[in-house]
Parts: structure tokens; C-alpha cells; sequence
């Protein structure tokens, strides 16, 4: 399916919504705000500062590299044409389970304040392995304005190698995938993995792409996922094609051209880059604020003129340096959907920065309230360690806020245990996220796990209802 601007205006009962009756759940009463000037971990981190200084924001600047489209037509010819979205979505094998399925672990993760409206948890297989961590998340609410990819309504969840556990094998390291679930029916979502590669050889072969996916954005026909911080040629993003999803043939280890066709490491479909943005002045680094930014985390802003991806960067809770929070324009040219604006030497630049003293952010979302002048900033905040809610924090040039738990509204930590991307699904109103977790009791990646991971939304506005 090309993406023409585009298409069938259908409305579905069974859909997800935010009110669908039978699934919501109950959201408790809205907390009170306790405003402090304390700048670390959970407390206040006070307003946004806005970078303006043309150095600044020059560390912030990409540049866009293409693959040809001979060596793309080349890998799909090859590979026997591409597939589907739906064909993805018809042939998923695994089930997720609906909150009441949760196991209590799981539904422990879940936000205190405001509640979730929508949880599900994933496939047993998956909700404990430790070969792999769920990152980010997006959905067919930012591929288009009707919540819908064709007929589909889709959620994709990227998850990342977990390049922490002892003992993997060294060609495992960075690889991503992709779960493609099939959200048409909210009591029966099921999802199919998979994998990100890149062409090779001109389109003759194909290896892995090597991607920590923490943010992900669909965006008309194209998925953008954040890179492997420091990996090669500087790259910051990769690109990927919807319309190119591809079927390997050979059930192998291998990744790539094999003996009677493509192998992907075991999985049916691959998705290859047709391109990436790497930082033009060079690798990024974490070393501090000062240093070309790291890309953590990634979402799709429809309120702003035109269309927006915003990014940020992560420290650890223990660190001190405010981190950066920034934009970049999508293009709105018909030849170059779901693209970012670049100009003629092929240069994206930030169209607007700024640094919070929030710290540790897994996820970041903008997002302009109807007839208002500036966006609000979402910001989530996850701790160090094992256990422990992270606190989502709405900010702008003027304050921060968050909701309030505990005995007597005593903590922020109210947001979900070890979140990480965000994505606003216009349509319905609903904030998604995920969580990462299946350590064992004592934070560790060996057996056993303890499974905490699950797929959760909440209503936006349930969200600015609790911190006003």
C-alpha cells in the first residue's frame, strides 16, 4: 500500500477507544501538585529552559543518507516481492492477555496515578525471556489521522537484545525486532516478530541492524526507530519502508542469504532500512550535556505546524546534567512521506530545544492543547534499580507537574515501573507506553524471572486531570 494522504474514513465499533465500555478500568480521584525547586530523581524538576544559542543547537543538526532504490528493488525481487502490513497481522501467532490474565507482578508495573484504562501483558514466552527487552511503541494513530493502516488498527511494540545478559552469543548483540499486533478486536490482540535488517551487497544480501530501538515513530509509510548509541557512521535513526516488509523463506540462525534463500534468525518477516539520519558532527556521547546527544527516546507530535518527531536524550538517575528534549519538522513534500524536512545538502536541523533538569527519561511526548500557544512537554522519568515507579511530568517554560500518591500524596512516583517510550494515539486520546522488566528478585538477568512487563494505555486527558 502507498501512502497517497489519505484513505477510507472508516469508523468501527470494535475498535480501540478510550470509553469502549467492559474494558475500562476505574481511574482513582485526581491528585494534588506539590511544586518544589528541587531539581533530581522525582523531585520538581521545575520549567523547561529553552536552548537558543546556534551552537547549541548545531550539535542537534542530522543528516539524511538514502539507500538507492535499485538495491531495494534488487533485495525485494529477490526475496520474492514484499508483503504486507496485514499479511504480518493475519499470520500472528502469539497472543497477548488482557489485564485480567496479568499475572500480579505484571499488574504491579501498572501506573498508581492516573490509572490505566487498557493493560496487556504478553505471551508467556516473552514476558519472561531475558534475551530480550521491550523499548519503545507506536501505532497506526501515528501512521495516520484516522487511527487505521488500510482497514488494520495496529500497535507496534520494538524490543532490543538485552546486551546485559552474561553469556549471549556475539552476533546477537544490538539486534531488534519489531511485534506486529493485530488491535483490530481489544479483547483479542495477537502479534508476529519482525526483524530489522539492511541491505547489503546492492540489495543481494541483508544483515542485521544493530538498534537499542528505545523510541519508535510510524509515520505515514515510514517507521523510524532510534540506533545503537554509538554505532557506526554516526547514525542516530534508521529508516525503514512499511511498504517493503519482506518474507525469509529458511528457518535458520542465519541472518541474511543462505543455502535455498534468506534466513532472520528465525523469524518469518524482516523489515530493511531504506535509510538512516546520522549526527553531522559526529558520534554522539553521554559523557555529559555538553557533547552531541544520544538519541533515547522518539514520538510523533501532530500538533504542531507541520507535523514534528521529538527526541531525548538520557543520563542516568544518579547524574546531575539536564537533558535535552528537541524537534525536528517532518517534510511535506509528496515525494518524501514520512521523511524529515531536510534542505538541499540533505541537512535536517532542530526547530526547537530545550533542557530539563529532569533525569533518567526513557520516553518523551509533545503535544499542543487545542488553541494554546505552546506545547506541553511529557517527560517520563524511570529509577535506577529494580522495583520502583517512575513519575511522568508535564512541563513547559513556566512549571512542572506530576500527579501525587501514596499515604497523604506524599510521592510523585506514580507512573508505571520501568517505562520507556511514549506514543499519543490521536484518535482514541490515549497515552501508550510499556514496560521493560523480567530480572529475577535480586535485579540480575538469570533465571528465575520475574515477569513485569506489560503494554498499557491511558487517556491523555486522565493525565492532565491528575496534576491540575
Amino acid at each position: 500500500m502507498t501512502y497517497r494522504g489519505r484513505h477510507r474514513r472508516r469508523k468501527k465499533g470494535r475498535v480501540l477507544r478510550g470509553a469502549l465500555s467492559g474494558t475500562a478500568l476505574a481511574l482513582t480521584a485526581a491528585a494534588t501538585i506539590i511544586t518544589t525547586s528541587q531539581a533530581a530523581g522525582s523531585d520538581n524538576p521545575g520549567p523547561l529552559k529553552p536552548l537558543t544559542s546556534s551552537s547549541e543547537i548545531a550539535k542537534l543538526r542530522l543528516h539524511e543518507n538514502l539507500v538507492p532504490e535499485s538495491t531495494l528493488d534488487t533485495l525485494q525481487s529477490g526475496m520474492g516481492g514484499a508483503v504486507g502490513v496485514r499479511d504480518v497481522l493475519r499470520s500472528a501467532d502469539r497472543p497477548m492477555r488482557d489485564r485480567a490474565g496479568c499475572r500480579a507482578g505484571e499488574s504491579a508495573a501498572l501506573p498508581v496515578e492516573p490509572a490505566a484504562t487498557r493493560a496487556y501483558c504478553w505471551d508467556s514466552e516473552d514476558a519472561t525471556t531475558q534475551k530480550w527487552l521491550p523499548r519503545s511503541v507506536t501505532t497506526s494513530g501515528d501512521a495516520d489521522n484516522d487511527g487505521e493502516w488500510g482497514a488494520d488498527r495496529v500497535i507496534l511494540a520494538g524490543w532490543t537484545h538485552n546486551d546485559r545478559k552474561a553469556g549471549e552469543p556475539a552476533d546477537d548483540k544490538g539486534l531488534a525486532r519489531v511485534a506486529f499486533i493485530d488491535a483490530n478486536d481489544p479483547d483479542d490482540l495477537r502479534y508476529r516478530w519482525v526483524l530489522l535488517v539492511a541491505p547489503l551487497a546492492g540489495g543481494k544480501d541483508f544483515g542485521a541492524v544493530r538498534s537499542h530501538i528505545g523510541g519508535m515513530v510510524w509515520y505515514q509509510d515510514k517507521l523510524i526507530v532510534t540506533a545503537k548509541n554509538g554505532a557506526a557512521h554516526d547514525d542516530a535513526l534508521f529508516v525503514f519502508d512499511m511498504n517493503r516488509i519482506l518474507r525469509a523463506g529458511v528457518d535458520s540462525r542465519e541472518i541474511g542469504k543462505v543455502d535455498g534463500g534468506y534466513a532472520a534468525r528465525g523469524h518469518q518477516y524482516v523489515l530493511p532500512a531504506i535509510g538512516s539520519y546520522r549526527l553531522a558532527g559526529g558520534a554522539c556521547s553521554t559523557r555529559d550535556d555538553n557533547a552531541r546527544p544520544c538519541f533515547a527516546s522518539i514520538s510523533l507530535d501532530r500538533t504542531s505546524a507541520p507535523d514534528s518527531l521529538v527526541a531525548n536524550e538520557w543520563f542516568s538517575p544518579g547524574r546531575t546534567e539536564p537533558a535535552r528534549v528537541w524537534r525536528y519538522h517532518f517534510s511535506t513534500a509528496s515525494d518524501r512521506t514520512g521523511l524529515l524536512a531536510r534542505d538541499a545538502r540533505g541537512r535536517v536541523d532542530a526547530d526547537e530545544a530545550y533542557e530539563t533538569e529532569a533525569v533518567g527519561l526513557r520516553g518523551v511526548l509533545s503535544h499542543r492543547p487545542g488553541g494554546a500557544d505552546e506545547a506541553d512537554w511529557y517527560t517520563g522519568h524511570a529509577p535506577g534499580g529494580s522495583g520502583g515507579h517512575g513519575t511522568l511530568w508535564r512541563q513547559d517554560e513556566s512549571a512542572a507537574k506530576a500527579a501525587q500518591c501514596g499515604s497523604g500524596g506524599t510521592s510523585y512516583a506514580c507512573w508505571g515501573q520501568h517505562t520507556r517510550s511514549l506514543s499519543y494515539w490521536r484518535e482514541t486520546g490515549e497515552l501508550w507506553t510499556l514496560t521493560e522488566r523480567a530480572a529475577n528478585k535480586d535485579g540480575g538477568w538469570e533465571p528465575p524471572a520475574v515477569p513485569e512487563r506489560v503494554l498499557y494505555a491511558v487517556p491523555l486527558s486522565a493525565v492532565d486531570g491528575s496534576v491540575q
